[in-house]
């Protein structure tokens, strides 16, 4: 049985454990406050991106533009957005487990797989793994900007273009609720007119006029210029999803490591009363013994 003093030292550990947990999670809430804003201010922006895109290809000729191209998939690209850093659940877990089983999956079926990896979780797992890591980008995730994801879009364009990889799937957090961050995948090259389960999901059962896109100077012109930008809008759209899904996962994980620490502190709390007590009760039993032995 453990000593009074340790009991009391292993109390102390605790408390400060806790007050650490407790610090953690106020930072995390407030770091999810402005994350979340930014994420609910460009969501509506990044998917009305998607869905005009999605309508413009249905209209283009593919053949005129590269990165509509579709090609026989020889060679798929996951581009795979985590945290930079840990202590927030299974949240990178989550999201390393989706980019695992979709890997094996497109490998099973005779396709070459690669990662670009955003985010040191990330890519920390897979750089030692067997799969190719084709580039990364880390440390940037407690700062998302556009210029960070312009630049990865630039490089996986030109992978595409070079015909290097034939598929490029982003695979992000998506935030649903502070409880709830989904795993999420979206194919972002050949960009094509065919809608995802989930957009289908959303619109399934939605009869209308579809809107008629009137350009000026010309298509080709402008469709050239919007794709490229399609590509980094929806890795930055990927990009604000995980970094707010992070905050919000870190947030619920320290609540329940500070409950875990206040359920350990009662439980030892309890064992320090039981020890201290049996101490106290072996003490008058020694002194009642010795007034015993006194007597006779």
């Amino acid at each position: 049985m453990p000593s009074l003093k340790d009991i009391k030292l292993k109390i102390a550990g605790v408390k400060k454990t806790e007050q650490i947990t407790k610090a953690m999670n106020m930072v995390a809430a407030a770091k999810l406050r402005g994350a979340q804003a930014r994420m609910e201010d460009f969501r509506p922006y990044a998917e009305k991106f998607a869905a005009v895109m999605k309508e413009l290809a249905g209209t283009a000729n593919p053949d005129a533009f590269p990165l509509m191209a579709k090609r026989e998939v020889k060679k798929v690209l996951v581009v795979l957005i985590t945290s930079d850093r840990g202590l927030c659940g299974a949240f990178n877990a989550n999201l390393i487990n989706a980019a695992n089983k979709f890997l094996q999956e497109r490998a099973s079926q005779g396709q070459g797989v690669a990662l670009y990896c955003v985010g040191r979780k990330g890519e920390a797992f897979f750089r030692k793994s067997d799969y190719e890591v084709v580039g990364k980008m880390i440390d940037i995730m407690a700062n998302v900007q556009m210029f960070n994801a312009r630049q990865i879009g630039q490089e996986i364009i030109h992978l595409f273009l070079e015909e290097e990889v034939d598929e490029v799937q982003l695979l992000y957090g998506r935030f649903i609720n502070v409880v709830t961050q989904r795993p999420t995948f979206e194919r972002l090259l050949p960009i094509t007119a065919s809608l995802g389960e989930e957009e289908e999901e959303e619109v399934e059962g939605e009869k209308g006029i579809k809107a008629a896109y009137i350009y000026e100077p010309e298509p080709e012109a402008i469709l050239n210029t919007l794709m490229p930008m399609y590509v980094n809008v929806q890795i930055l759209h990927g990009m604000l999803e995980t970094a707010a899904s992070e905050q919000a996962a870190r947030m619920t994980a320290m609540d329940n490591a500070t409950k875990a620490c206040s359920d350990m502190i009662h439980n030892l709390t309890l064992a320090f009363n039981k020890a201290r007590q049996a101490a106290i009760t072996k003490e008058l039993m020694d002194i009642v013994g010795g007034a015993e032995a006194l007597k006779g």
